[in-house]
């Protein structure tokens, strides 16, 4: 695995510095917050035709693997990373029009509606890719500022730490009767989330980064992916949250 894109180091800089509270060199005021933003697609309802058994004593967890399909839908959030905040909602499908959806939802309500800047932390998918992305968001609210993380490298979105935690704490088995199930669901994890939550131990600086790329730049001939998974250790998820324990 080899990096990609020819800007790495200064799309990967922008978004630590986001995360240190620092853009272009300047602090961050008060009234200026950093979301991270991404979708989870494909969240489905099975409906298992034997009920799943909990674990227990010198048991483990007993999920039958016949199911019938009660449809599938995307859950997009946006997560405020210095508050531990996350704003979330399910679409029938991913697109620009369902993420511009979660946009308004978010710069519609305070503290962003009446903040100095709200920077929008994207991967590089197709709902929010390249210039026109930029110019759309700014159009719609032009206190919003998207900033997007290198190409192949959604490990710098802090958005992915809250989508594992999703996958193991909500969806994981996905033993749903239907859709509504699965919203509901959804819904009631976020509202003990922003309730119990606080922000990520976030531990890969600009000074990791340049180890890291210095480190790659000296392994060229061999084999990159193990030197790239060490980022994602400096990296700790671990919180003090309940919503997580």
């Amino acid at each position: 695995m080899s990096i990609r894109d020819p800007d790495f180091r200064a799309k990967a800089q922008r978004v630590l510095d986001l995360y240190a509270r620092t853009f272009e060199g300047f602090p961050l005021g008060e009234d200026q917050y950093v979301v991270s933003s991404d979708e989870k697609t494909s969240i489905q309802a099975r409906c298992r035709c034997h009920p799943t058994l909990a674990p227990g004593q010198a048991r483990a967890m007993r999920v039958n693997h016949e199911y019938g399909r009660g449809g599938a839908l995307a859950y997009l959030a946006a997560y405020d990373v210095h508050r531990a905040q996350v704003f979330g909602r399910c679409e029938p499908k991913t697109g620009i029009v369902p993420f511009m959806n979660l946009v308004t939802q978010v710069m519609t309500t305070e503290p962003c509606a009446s903040a100095r800047r709200v920077f929008w932390i994207v991967d590089n998918g197709s709902s929010h890719r390249g210039q026109k992305a930029i110019d759309r968001l700014t159009t719609a609210f032009p206190n919003a500022v998207m900033v997007h993380t290198p190409v192949h490298a959604s490990w710098t979105n802090q958005i992915e730490i809250f989508f594992s935690i999703v996958q193991r704490k909500v969806v994981s088995p996905n033993d749903f009767t239907d859709l509504t199930q699965v919203r509901n669901r959804l819904r009631a994890f976020e509202g003990r989330y922003n309730a119990t939550a606080q922000p990520f131990q976030w531990k890969f600086t600009t000074s990791d980064l340049d180890n890291l790329l210095a480190r790659l730049d000296r392994h060229t001939r061999r084999p990159t992916r193990r030197i790239l998974r060490r980022a994602g250790s400096l990296i700790n998820p671990r919180r003090t949250s309940g919503a997580d324990h």
